[in-house]
């Protein structure tokens, strides 16, 4: 998951997002920031949720009591109404252990000294003075001689996909993209006193900044037309400038720029928790909208019609500026077909498209105790005595099952057969492995999208529906291989 937090690399961006932020200065801001203290010392602190967390059986409900445990003191109902992708959000809690044992400085040094950590794939090193941003990436491992050696020298440190060597941060995020639907991703910044590592920049991702140590001066402005590069003047006056400590939380959608700088006297130590990058209508269409052209040209005659011979002389931008009927008449075609082409959309197979690739960025599930008992990481397998005993099936009719979370599989169809997509067997790091899937059998198909639709719910192998019982004990088999389901009984 290292790398689609970045900050935007605007020369390569600027088309993506223009229209993006464009539409956000018009449509939607002056922005008006909420503002919330906290003095509530009572909540629970992470490790202790964890272990609650790991007690609550319907990991939906696991997924939102963490997120609400994230913004709080906020409603999560209110902060998706009122706040998701439209307005930052500052949570000053004046607690600093509040985000204790997420990560610390010292579970840093552990990963470089422990972790083949590599130089520009989970390791940058940056500098930002008088106005220029550099990053100073040498080739090879990061250890610890050289990496303490760039901070003392006044660079700041970001580490790419902390989620790959931290089993915390591992588990919160895998969590927490049960809640948003898509892909939560991370991002640790050690800052050194009195620097900043970074230029003024927007991201295209929704993003939670976590202050873990230390603290932070952020600036965080209106969104703006891109640019390459953004002087002060540029983006002019900040609508919110605070300095971060442990404990407290900012929330900013993308698109909104901010810098932030470390105060003379004391590090920063933050993590920011992205998610959303990709994950708008747009991208949606973009996948919409080239299979219901294909999809109309082969079954539309209108679609397959020849341009007019002459319409390179009225068409086009060295025509723009012309008042012809001809070219009333080719925009009233081409406004025609594009109603047309609606009718077309395939929008149940682009969403479907739309899952694969979620389910190919995801993080594969931390399990719970309860968990790796009931599935096949704790089935009674093993070598005893000279031999391999309780080999073989352990499903039956009576065996009461589930998936093991919910959206841990999907079923996609190719137009040809049907398969199931899963993360179980996903990497720690992003796009390590190739997407997971298997095909269904047919006769196991209405089975299969039961037992999806049951969840939470055990259900008994007896009651899917197929056609015989050996089918649904071969399919409980097969989906208890794979680690999908568990049983509500260690087996």
């Amino acid at each position: 998951m290292s790398k689609l937090p970045l900050p935007i690399d605007y020369h390569l961006e600027c088309n993506r997002l223009s229209m993006y932020a464009k539409n956000l200065v018009k449509c939607l801001y002056s922005v008006c920031v909420t503002k919330v203290k906290c003095e509530d010392a009572s909540v629970e602190a992470l490790g202790d949720l964890l272990n609650d967390l790991a007690e609550i059986s319907n990991s939906r409900e696991r997924a939102s009591k963490l997120f609400q445990w994230l913004i709080h003191p906020i409603p999560s109902k209110s902060f998706f109404k009122d706040t998701w992708e439209k307005k930052p959000v500052l949570v000053q809690r004046q607690n600093i252990n509040y985000y204790k044992g997420l990560f610390s400085t010292a579970e840093f040094d552990r990963i470089l000294r422990q972790e083949n950590i590599q130089y520009g794939v989970n390791l940058d090193v940056t500098s930002y003075t008088n106005g220029k941003r550099e990053t100073h990436n040498p080739p090879g491992r990061a250890l610890p001689f050289t990496v303490w050696d760039f901070y003392e020298r006044g660079c700041s440190l970001r580490m790419l996909n902390p989620q790959a060597f931290s089993s915390t941060v591992w588990n919160v995020l895998s969590i927490l993209q049960e809640q948003f639907g898509s892909m939560a991703g991370a991002n640790v910044y050690l800052t050194p006193p009195g620097t900043q590592g970074f230029a003024p920049h927007y991201d295209d991702i929704e993003a939670f900044v976590i202050q873990l140590e230390g603290k932070k001066h952020w600036r965080v402005y209106d969104p703006r037309c891109p640019s390459s590069n953004f002087s002060q003047s540029e983006i002019g006056k900040p609508i919110l400038e605070v300095v971060l400590e442990a404990g407290d939380l900012l929330y900013f959608p993308r698109g909104f720029i901010h810098q932030g700088d470390c105060l003379p006297d004391v590090h920063s130590l933050h993590l920011t928790v992205s998610s959303y990058q990709r994950n708008s209508w747009g991208d949606l269409l973009a996948k919409v909208v080239p299979a219901a052209l294909e999809m109309a040209m082969e079954e539309d005659v209108e679609f397959r019609r020849g341009l007019p011979l002459d319409y390179l002389t009225y068409m086009g931008v060295q025509n723009s500026d012309k008042v012809l009927q001809t070219r009333v008449q080719f925009l009233s075609r081409i406004n025609g077909l594009m109603k047309k082409l609606a009718a077309y959309a395939p929008v149940d197979a682009a969403v479907d498209q739309k899952a694969i690739d979620f389910f190919h960025d995801c993080l594969p599930p931390t399990l719970t105790a309860e968990e790796l008992a009931s599935s096949v990481h704790g089935a009674p397998s093993r070598w005893e005595n000279g031999k391999a005993v309780d080999v073989g099936a352990l499903m039956k009719s009576q065996t009461r099952i589930r998936l093991i979370r919910s959206g841990i599989a999907r079923l996609c169809s190719d137009g040809e057969a049907v398969w199931l997509y899963y993360t179980a067997d996903n990497s720690r790091v992003y796009h390590k492995e190739e997407p997971k899937s298997f095909e269904i059998k047919p006769e196991h198909t209405d089975a299969t999208e039961f037992l999806i639709h049951a969840y939470p719910k055990f259900v008994t192998v007896g009651s899917l529906p197929c056609e015989s019982a050996e089918d649904k004990v071969s399919l409980a088999g097969v989906l208890f291989e794979k680690g999908l389901i568990h049983t509500a009984e260690p087996l």
